[in-house]
């Protein structure tokens, strides 16, 4: 692939700039509106290993917690399911060779943090990958709960654990041939800044790759 440095960075400008009307133009949901029965609320990484402390700690990631608290309370209010995801790696993780060690399974870093561990009411998954999609316990949590249509991703990071489990949802609820409602509000997730991973470029490229692929991003979830 040959692309000329001048000439692509004059076309993205232009890209970016639409690509950021669209996320600063998204819609409301309203909680209410949704069949409480057949919704569930997911909490993905806001843990101490990425809010708090350790390697991969970002203070971008601590702006969420009161979205994600209001949320997660509003639900509580109308006994809609929680799930919450937590890295917990092995000592063993192959992760750790793209990653700094980071979450091991028993540290501090692991724990879901203290605002919505407080909260509590969710099922906890701990998952050794950044996609949770894959763990064992959750594809047992998705048959025990057929019922549930929409989904509502919240956490961190948008570009990371986010899209992936996002998009493996979506995709595997594709190939069923059901339609379900994947949704993710910009106000409830995060990434993080390091280097040349701008956190804001990041976000605005990751959001936008998850609605070209059928994930309904929306403003926030009221």
């Amino acid at each position: 692939m040959k692309i000329n440095k001048n000439e692509f960075l004059e076309k993205s400008g232009g890209f970016l700039a639409e690509i950021f009307d669209v996320l600063a133009n998204l819609p409301t949901i309203k909680l209410n509106d949704l069949n409480e029965k057949e919704t569930a609320i997911v909490i993905v990484d806001m843990i101490n290993g990425f809010v708090r402390e350790g390697a991969l700690q970002s203070p971008r990631a601590e702006t969420i917690i009161p979205a994600i608290e209001s949320l997660s309370k509003a639900s509580d209010k109308r006994n809609i399911t929680k799930l919450a995801f937590a890295d917990s790696h092995t000592d063993k993780s192959p992760e750790f060779g793209a990653y700094p060690i980071h979450c091991v399974a028993g540290t501090s870093e692991s724990e879901v943090v203290d605002e919505l561990k407080k909260i509590g009411g969710y099922t906890l998954i701990a998952k050794n990958s950044t996609n949770g999609f894959h763990e064992e316990k959750f594809h047992k949590w998705l048959q025990d709960n057929q019922h549930i249509k929409t989904f509502i991703i919240t956490g961190v990071c948008t570009n990371l654990c986010v899209q992936q489990f996002s998009l493996a949802l979506k995709t595997y609820f594709n190939m069923l041939n059901k339609n379900v409602r994947v949704i993710v509000p910009v106000n409830a997730v995060e990434t993080y800044d390091l280097d040349i991973h701008d956190g804001d470029l990041m976000n605005i490229m990751a959001l936008y790759n998850m609605i070209v692929n059928g994930i309904e991003v929306v403003g926030e979830v009221e």
